[in-house]
């Protein structure tokens, strides 16, 4: 539970009495690193590739790093991709001028990179959760929405009184701010964050001539947000049927988009079509967004478009990457195929509740972590890329909720999906106190059994043979429960690990 300092909460203006506005930047953040290194290699005029390296790629002698005469020093994201070690950014797209909460942070995602098994996993954290921000010298203990981090160190005078510590000021202090927040809840260090605007995003695309995308059905949605704080057609609750001339459209097929169409199809979030709706739609249409700003930004027409682009990423694009930085990770995503992004987002259907009287002020939306410790997060986001051996088995799981909660067979699927595993929906059975992967494959899928034993905290797996319940030691399997594959059974220790109680 969120515990607010001095003064309680927040004095300043709350602006998302609903739901609020969101959006997935997601496509500009991979492709703003392609065009960090096409301005340098495209040959342009000498003064606006300074001036671009200085202000973007806090490059303080471009000749010296744009020769790479040197090794990256250790520890640097170049270092680590070199030496096969992890790397972890934070993701952030903002509104930017032209919203009027400029700096709240529609979107806050985790970009892991493992240079190993070469993949990559996006993972959206809520705008929404309300969480504790730790900002200042004098330790006060503030509470608010999670997109508020970023905004705290660029408008401080909205916020608590009193000097902001070291770290979270000047040049970089938002986006460090908002990495240690993160950073906080996921148990995840960040090496490097980037964060764009709205504004970024759609002059980017435009400088790139527009994308190709691949829609394969029709999106309708008649509550997109306008720029005004307000919706293109505010008076049709999402999901309703669109009247003439409301909203956004667009149909199933292959054509060009530009950039203010790239920017819909990302933030879309209402959609008529239930499967454009999901969090599943969302995720496809925003990779598909990624691939075609990787292969426009790659082509050789992009090269000269390397003005336009300076101009579109320079006022907008905020990082503390160096040029070294950002070379690296373009020398290692340039080659990987889109199946490499893994998508895994937190939502109300897994980790978090929207029932804000438990963490927040009853006139606001916000999220809750349904673990308030976070030590579930911590595991989550520990194990959310799974290895390819493990991925390889495409092991049948279903997991069975032998606990108190009423829900947590739905929840833990949701995430154990989200990585990417296959899994049967899951059931509901009298409470056991320890959790039990009961194995009916006979040890064919040892890597996921073990994964499993991992994940829920060293649970035993036992073999099982169907249909004999004896040798579960007189558990009998629910209606709808799996005998074949692999099946975790959760007991009231898992429960008490999910919910923060133990």
């Amino acid at each position: 539970m969120v515990t607010p300092g001095p003064g309680g909460h927040s004095t300043r203006p709350q602006r998302s009495r609903g739901s609020g506005h969101r959006v997935r930047s997601t496509a500009l953040v991979i492709g703003a690193v392609f065009l960090c290194v096409l301005v340098v290699a495209s040959g342009v005029a000498t003064y606006r590739v300074y001036g671009f390296l200085h202000s973007v790629a806090n490059v303080g002698n471009p000749i010296q790093i744009i020769q790479h005469q040197v090794d990256p020093p250790v520890g640097s994201v170049a270092y680590k991709l070199m030496h096969g070690q992890r790397v972890t950014i934070l993701s952030l797209g903002y509104g930017g001028g032209e919203n009027d909460a400029p700096w709240l942070t529609d979107t806050i995602m985790v970009v892991s990179i493992d240079p190993t098994s070469q993949r990559i996993l996006e993972a959206s954290i809520p705008r929404d959760l309300y969480v504790r921000i730790d900002a200042w010298q004098d330790g006060r203990q503030y509470a608010d929405k999670i997109n508020a981090a970023f905004e705290v160190p660029n408008t401080p005078e909205l916020f608590a009184p009193g000097p902001l510590r070291p770290e979270f000021q000047g040049k970089d202090g938002a986006g460090h701010l908002s990495e240690a927040t993160v950073s906080r809840i996921t148990g995840l260090t960040f090496d490097k964050y980037v964060a764009v605007d709205f504004k970024a995003f759609r002059d980017v695309v435009d400088a790139l001539g527009g994308i190709q995308v691949q829609m394969d059905g029709t999106l309708d949605d008649c509550h997109y947000p306008d720029y005004h704080n307000g919706y293109m057609n505010h008076g049709v609750p999402p999901g309703w049927r669109c009247p003439p001339g409301a909203g956004i459209h667009f149909q199933a097929g292959d054509y060009a988009v530009n950039g203010e169409q790239a920017l819909e199809l990302a933030r879309s979030r209402d959609a008529v079509q239930q499967d454009q709706a999901s969090d599943f739609g969302r995720a496809k249409r925003q990779q598909m967004i990624v691939a075609a700003i990787k292969k426009k930004a790659t082509s050789v027409s992009a090269l000269t478009r390397a003005p336009q682009l300076m101009d579109a990423l320079q006022a907008n694009f905020k990082t503390d990457m160096d040029l070294t930085d950002v070379k690296a990770i373009y020398d290692f995503a340039a080659k990987l195929p889109d199946t490499t992004f893994q998508h895994f987002a937190v939502t109300n259907q897994d980790l978090a509740a929207d029932v804000s009287a438990h963490c927040g002020p009853a006139d606001v939306y916000v999220l809750c972590p349904i673990d308030p410790t976070y030590r579930m997060w911590q595991t989550v986001f520990s194990h959310a890329l799974v290895d390819r051996q493990t991925m390889g088995e495409q092991a049948p799981l279903q997991l069975v909720n032998a606990s108190s909660s009423y829900d947590l067979q739905t929840r833990a699927t949701n995430v154990l999906r989200g990585f990417g595993l296959q899994l049967s929906d899951g059931v509901r059975h009298s409470s056991v106190p320890k959790t039990v992967i009961y194995d009916y494959s006979g040890g064919k899928y040892p890597q996921t059994a073990a994964w499993l034993q991992d994940f829920f905290g060293g649970a035993q797996v036992v073999q099982a043979t169907p249909p004999s319940p004896g040798v579960r030691s007189g558990f009998v399997p629910s209606p709808g429960e799996n005998t074949d594959g692999l099946v975790v059974v959760m007991g009231t220790d898992f429960y008490r690990h999910w919910s923060g109680l133990g």
